[in-house]
């Protein structure tokens, strides 16, 4: 089943995102060598696609997990969670309707 993680960042953790973002991104892409991973990326701070020092606001992944357990276990595992990136993570089942 599809599961939505919606991370929030907490506020000035835009150095430790970027220390942390290569750890992030490797376990990001092993989900989607392994075919599990729907979508991911960041949520600029501001209306930009860069919002340079402003930063992020948090993240949303959707991905392919066995459980809401899995789910919740692969997200506390998120190198952002470690290094106190997110101030708040939130893990829902997600049903995919489009595109079909």
């Amino acid at each position: 089943m599809l599961y939505m993680i919606f991370a929030e960042d907490a506020p000035g953790s835009l150095e430790k995102r970027q220390g942390a973002r290569p750890a992030h991104l490797e376990r990001l892409k092993a989900l989607q060598q392994a075919g599990r991973l729907v979508l991911a990326g960041p949520l600029p701070a501001i209306d930009s696609p860069d919002p340079g020092p402003a930063g992020f606001a948090g993240s949303l992944i959707v991905a392919e997990f066995s459980s809401l357990a899995e789910a919740r276990t692969w997200a506390e595992a998120d190198p952002y969670t470690a290094a106190g990136v997110y101030a708040r993570v939130t893990v829902r089942p997600f049903k995919k309707v489009l595109p079909a």
